[in-house]
């Protein structure tokens, strides 16, 4: 990656500010979170790789006085703003990673990395992350506590990046943590205040089948298909939602790899394929996973061949807590008004590693809208998604007001 050499510019206040109700962020400070978003887009790293992008973070962070903590989780870090005046320590983060996919943008900042694009927007997280960091030291005067602001790798990748981080103790003195999510379904100017669950619980599956030999493709009954045994099993997953679980309860598996053979003619010894199940109900997600090993287990007795089932990792569902999800939907209305709100009550069959921080302290995933138009439209992983840029300072203006209050108002006590 190439140096990134503009300054962050220091934050201005007005008396609004002052008064707890940020007003539009100057035009300087917009522009530089765009910059280092573009920046970022057009220099992606992967997971556990983004070492420049770290870099960048810690060098802006330290510009502006701030003690930056770190490396944690390899290219991890994370740095606390501590207010003038006592009160409980609270988390938010971010994620930095791209995603292993090819740009097919025809824009100024598409990646110059082969192989590597922000697909999912984590280049926003992280320019949103840094404006929050600095407007937050701006504002220490005004704290009633600390926020510690990580700045975490590998969200998309397996294992997941936040188990080091959370490994290095980064959620010790949380009380609570918050996060947010680029959302191309929603406009700019819009955001998703989620109830409840989130997010789906995700497994992530890898199947072999293997046997002795290869075999001749004229006889394939002198051998061990391992193509068709591989396929029949496959389909026989497919077959499970809905069957065996509640179809009113939100299940999907889908296969997003397979692999085997190297010729036209020749049966193979071994086929491997791997996938994701995902539920919103733990009860199906423990049943599925059940029948799918049993059916390996009982179609490798039946066709005599090797079959091993893998579960690689997975990730518990995203779970809002209901007091900070009261602070974000208070913070939005005073904010942007009523119709800036949109009350989410259906999960996302996606999946999202905030998770993992769940587990251990309360936290809030806020939906931030990103579609202005056609170009900024596209899903999150396709190879063409962008987003408004309207939505980072809106985005910086947000978050730092939710910490702010709810630190203030002591929202868990």
């Amino acid at each position: 990656m190439q140096a990134f050499t503009e300054a962050p510019p220091a934050y201005v206040f007005t008396d609004a500010d002052r008064n707890g109700q940020p007003s539009a962020l100057p035009v300087k400070f917009l522009s530089y979170l765009s910059s280092v978003r573009r920046h970022l887009h057009r220099y992606p790293e992967v997971g556990f790789q983004e070492h420049a992008t770290s870099h960048l973070v810690r060098t802006h962070l330290e510009s502006h006085g701030l003690q930056v903590i770190g490396p944690v989780a390899k290219t991890g870090l994370y740095v606390d703003i501590k207010g003038d005046s006592p009160g409980p320590h609270i988390g938010y983060r971010c994620d930095m990673d791209a995603l292993k996919l090819s740009d097919a943008k025809r824009v100024s900042y598409a990646s110059q990395n082969t192989g590597a694009a922000h697909g999912c927007g984590h280049d926003a997280h992280t320019s949103i992350a840094l404006g929050i960091a600095l407007m937050l030291h701006a504002q220490r005067a005004r704290i009633h506590g600390t926020v510690r602001v990580l700045f975490q790798p590998n969200e998309e990748g397996d294992p997941s990046g936040s188990i080091p981080m959370i490994e290095a103790g980064v959620c010790d003195p949380l009380e609570a943590i918050y996060c947010v999510h680029v959302d191309p379904t929603l406009d700019t100017g819009q955001f998703g205040v989620p109830e409840g669950q989130v997010t789906a619980a995700t497994d992530r599956l890898r199947v072999r089948v293997s046997s002795p030999g290869t075999g001749h493709s004229a006889r394939p009954h002198q051998a061990r298909d391992t193509i068709w045994i591989a396929t029949q099993l496959l389909n026989q997953f497919y077959q499970y939602v809905g069957r065996i679980t509640d179809a009113r309860n939100a299940a999907v598996l889908t296969i997003c790899r397979i692999s085997g053979g190297r010729t036209h003619n020749v049966i193979p010894n071994a086929v491997e394929f791997e996938g994701t199940l995902r539920t919103l109900n733990e009860a199906d997600r423990k049943l599925l996973n059940a029948y799918m090993r049993r059916a390996a287990t009982q179609f490798a007795e039946l066709h005599d061949v090797s079959i091993d089932l893998v579960r690689v990792g997975g990730l518990p569902p995203v779970i809002n807590d209901a007091r900070l999800r009261k602070n974000v939907h208070s913070c939005v209305t005073s904010l942007f008004g009523t119709q800036a709100r949109v009350d989410i009550c259906v999960p996302s069959m996606g999946s999202e590693d905030f998770a993992c921080y769940l587990q251990l302290v309360p936290g809030m995933l806020v939906r931030v809208g990103t579609r202005s138009g056609e170009s900024t439209a596209y899903p999150l992983h396709h190879s063409c998604f962008d987003l408004d840029e309207t939505a980072l300072g809106l985005t910086v203006q947000l978050i730092t007001r939710v910490l702010m209050r709810h630190l203030e108002k002591q929202i868990m006590s």
